[in-house]
């Protein structure tokens, strides 16, 4: 057998809705991640009994709900959306999301937070992706006949 020869692997172009959702699914996951990861910095479980924590009220908790609900929800919108709006709110809400997690990290950067801040790097990371995939979304080729 002649191994100097070897036949490169097909890869495939793949949809930009399909791109755009595994984004969204892999920046979930992060958040999760890191609010599980959270738990562990010292005095944080005691905050949480006795309600010393930041999402000490009904309002903030339901905001926090909201704001980690979009992400999940754009995992489906991004598959089931026509192009047009589909493009417009993964622009939308990558560059909220990337500003949220670009001022977390330069608020948070503490020793023990030091792994929240990594998370919020990647997670901006992903969040630009998103905008740079949906902004350039490509355009049907029309042919004059």
């Amino acid at each position: 057998m002649n191994t100097s020869t070897k036949t490169p692997l097909k890869d495939f172009e793949i949809n930009p809705k399909i791109k755009l959702s595994a984004l969204w699914a892999a920046i979930t996951l992060c958040y999760l991640y890191g609010d599980y990861f959270e738990l562990y910095v010292p005095h944080k479980a005691e905050g949480l009994i006795n309600g010393d924590n930041l999402l000490n009220s009904p309002m903030k908790l339901f905001a926090a709900a909201l704001l980690l609900a979009i992400p999940a929800l754009m995992v489906f919108i991004s598959i089931i959306l026509k192009p047009r709006l589909n493009r417009f709110l993964n622009i939308f809400f990558g560059v909220i999301y990337s500003a949220i997690m670009i001022l977390i990290a330069f608020t948070s950067l503490t020793e023990w937070r030091a792994f929240y801040v990594f998370l919020a790097i990647i997670e901006s990371i992903i969040t630009i992706l998103i905008v740079c995939y949906a902004w350039t979304w490509p355009r049907e080729e029309h042919t004059n006949f």
